[in-house]
């Protein structure tokens, strides 16, 4: 399977899904009661979700600003080259920088688009000069900062009947 096929899922696999990646630690019963198989079976079913890659992940969320990570900045970045080298360069330096939470290679306007999380704007200017003024291939780049983080997270919005299952 390569990562862009879809795998074989079923209802019952999307209505594990919704519910696990709601709570991580909800206990299999708990979802097997919900959904009307055993508790067994929603094992099996979640080791296979994870050794198929539709579950890559297990983390917790974090409030950034309970951590002292306040200032959140989306960040719009504009190349001067896009050749496979230069691409797959700013990407490796992204992964490195802590503050980039998430980084989006995207169509439009900019080539990619990044969200960074720090303590202040001095830590975020201190950024900017280490990670993006200082690269020769970087054209241009625009800040804006969210005075509200209204709706986070990396959930995923489970299709609640997916081709007709029941």
């Amino acid at each position: 399977m390569t990562k862009h096929d879809t795998p074989d899922l079923d209802a019952f696999d999307y209505r594990i899904l919704e519910r696990w990646q709601a709570d991580t630690r909800i206990p299999a019963k708990t979802i097997a009661d919900a959904i009307g198989l055993s508790v067994a079976a929603v094992q099996r079913r979640l080791k296979r979700l994870r050794d198929i890659g539709v579950i890559t992940r297990e983390v917790a969320e974090l409030d950034p600003r309970r951590i002292g990570l306040p200032v959140t900045c989306i960040v719009g970045v504009d190349l001067d080259r896009e050749t496979a080298a230069d691409l797959d360069r700013f990407r490796r330096k992204m992964l490195a920088c802590p503050e980039v939470q998430q980084c989006y290679y995207v169509t439009g306007q900019n080539d990619f688009v990044l969200v960074v999380l720090t303590r202040d704007m001095e830590t975020y200017d201190a950024f900017t000069r280490r990670a993006l003024l200082d690269d020769s291939n970087v054209r241009s780049f625009t800040t804006q900062v969210v005075l509200e983080r209204v709706k986070t997270g990396a959930g995923v919005a489970v299709p609640r009947n997916p081709a007709g299952l029941t």
